[in-house]
């Protein structure tokens, strides 16, 4: 494991404030080629302690396939480390759903990201979603306008978790960001440009 006990128990406590639950642990050999980050797990994940297993996993696991690797071949981490959800209302409440967490809770566990990152030194950070690529990069674009493309560029590490303060690495990393898997649940159109840009990740692989 890459990450102490130690700091996950106090990262933890810097989340505790705030609506979230469970704890999933980053998976993967410890000097991975590609390091995917997500946003952060949901109900099925904190339950069975894999990540991407729940609905957006079946597309995950699609997209391994694509590039002909398997989830020991990768390391699998995120953002937040712990489920950030919000109550229903009306005739669900009570109920709780996944959201998407706030840049309180991205900042609790960034510790937790950085240390993977400096421990495993991927040769290619893929960053899942926009908010994989604020936390890397410090900038929100639409997907569209990064998605599928490789470049290279420091990354964000948390300087101060009482400010939420990031500074820049040193050293630069290739990354590729893609569209997260559960985009494909909510619009089956984005799925023909995921794989082309699978195709071009599948190419750096092989020529690895």
């Amino acid at each position: 494991m890459m990450v102490s006990e130690e700091l996950i128990e106090r990262c933890n406590q810097r989340i505790a404030a705030y609506d979230c639950e469970g704890f999933v642990y980053g998976q993967g050999p410890s000097r991975p080629v590609i390091m995917f980050v997500g946003e952060a797990p949901g109900e099925t994940e904190i339950h069975n302690g894999k990540p991407f297993s729940g609905r957006a996993g079946r597309y995950f696991d699609a997209f391994l396939e694509q590039l002909h690797v398997t989830r020991e071949d990768i390391y699998i981490t995120s953002t937040v480390r712990s489920r950030p959800y919000k109550w229903g209302k009306g005739k669900n409440a009570g109920k709780k759903y996944n959201r998407t967490p706030n840049q309180k809770e991205i900042a609790a566990h960034a510790p937790i990201l950085d240390v993977e990152i400096e421990a495993a030194r991927p040769k290619l950070l893929v960053p899942m979603g926009r908010t994989a690529y604020w936390r890397l990069l410090g900038e929100s674009p639409q997907m569209a306008e990064v998605t599928g493309s490789f470049f290279s560029s420091p990354i964000r590490r948390l300087e101060s978790w009482e400010k939420r303060m990031y500074l820049f690495t040193d050293t630069s990393y290739t990354l590729f960001p893609l569209y997260h898997p559960a985009a494909v649940l909510y619009n089956r159109s984005l799925e023909a440009d995921i794989y082309s840009h699978l195709e071009k990740l599948k190419q750096y692989i092989s020529t690895d």
